[in-house]
């Protein structure tokens, strides 16, 4: 009669075990997460938190590598270290069935910078996941320096393929290390499975991932075209909630910053360099003119004094503060 009234004390145990089983599988993730970071050693510049399902990644965006060398086409911005750029992981990831696509970041690497797609023309569609576009490819019209990146829209800097620069300092690189996460909770690869052996042609997906024993799905970075994560396979619950940064902003007039032109035909001799006190210069030349974006942290915090000289604004200086 006990067990008709109360049941059995198997029926309690095995929502009880279900309970733990979903409790470790969200530690484990987190711990998988936190370890990516750690291992790599990228700690110093790097946090992550563990709240509300997801795994969140902080940092300001800007590398310990060498930016913006090899660029050609450039967009005339500059990379600025973000305010603070929180990047959610969920803990349980679930692939789903319809690749989900974004103009901005589809992921994160492990030392905080974004990835975004190989492409520069925006969000891409259903139909362009399957066409390869060169008239947009990053790598292919000379948009991105030598370890993969450069600044956006936003003077954010980041990956639109394999961040090589990044992954030369990590201090467990090798095929079985994490390079970053995307968006939809799965993690990225080197070009090679974890295990060392090559990805057999045809196995990557349309978003350039693949089955994982582990994780259940996971990205790779690749030598040709889509390069690295194209789109998400993963379920996620608001694309819209996933994180950006901003332009900056204008000090004294409150508005955004306008938007750099590349110019046609592309620049010669970019050099970005940067100074222990936080000052950056990106010097450059077209058609014969010296060209230059320069800046400084201004007294106010996360704001900064610019100069700039640019094809975009006719090759006029220009001064201001601009904030994050």
């Amino acid at each position: 009669m006990l067990s008709i009234l109360f049941g059995s004390a198997a029926s309690f145990a095995a929502p009880a075990q279900a309970h733990e089983d979903h409790s470790h599988r969200v530690q484990d993730q987190c711990d998988a997460v936190k370890a990516s970071v750690a291992e790599a050693g990228f700690s110093d510049s790097v946090t992550v938190t563990c709240e509300d399902g997801k795994a969140i990644i902080s940092s300001d965006t800007y590398p310990d590598h060498d930016l913006m060398t090899g660029i050609v086409g450039t967009n005339e911005q500059v990379p600025v270290p973000a305010k603070q750029y929180d990047a959610p992981i969920p803990l349980e990831p679930v692939l789903g069935d319809t690749p989900q696509t974004r103009d901005a970041a589809l992921g994160v690497a492990v030392n905080g910078v974004p990835i975004f797609d190989y492409t520069g023309g925006g969000e891409m569609t259903q139909e362009d996941l399957h066409h390869y576009q060169t008239r947009h490819d990053t790598y292919q019209t000379q948009q991105l320096d030598i370890c993969g990146g450069h600044a956006g829209r936003g003077d954010d800097y980041h990956y639109h393929m394999k961040p090589v620069c990044m992954i030369a300092r990590m201090e467990n690189a090798g095929d079985d290390a994490i390079i970053g996460w995307a968006f939809d909770g799965f993690p990225i690869y080197g070009d090679n499975n974890p295990d060392g052996t090559p990805i057999v042609e045809g196995m990557l997906d349309v978003c350039n991932g693949q089955p994982d024993q582990a994780y259940g799905y996971r990205y790779h970075t690749s030598e040709e075209a889509p390069y690295i994560v194209q789109c998400l396979m993963g379920e996620v619950e608001d694309l819209r909630e996933l994180p950006r940064t901003a332009p900056l902003t204008n000090a004294a007039t409150g508005r955004g910053s306008a938007p750099g032109r590349p110019p046609r035909g592309g620049v010669e001799n970019l050099i970005f360099t940067q100074e222990e006190d936080g000052s950056r210069s990106m010097d450059y030349s077209y058609e014969g003119k010296d060209y230059y974006i320069r800046y400084r942290p201004s007294d106010t915090e996360n704001c900064y004094n610019f100069e700039t000289k640019t094809v975009t604004n006719g090759g006029d200086i220009q001064t201001g503060e601009f904030c994050r």
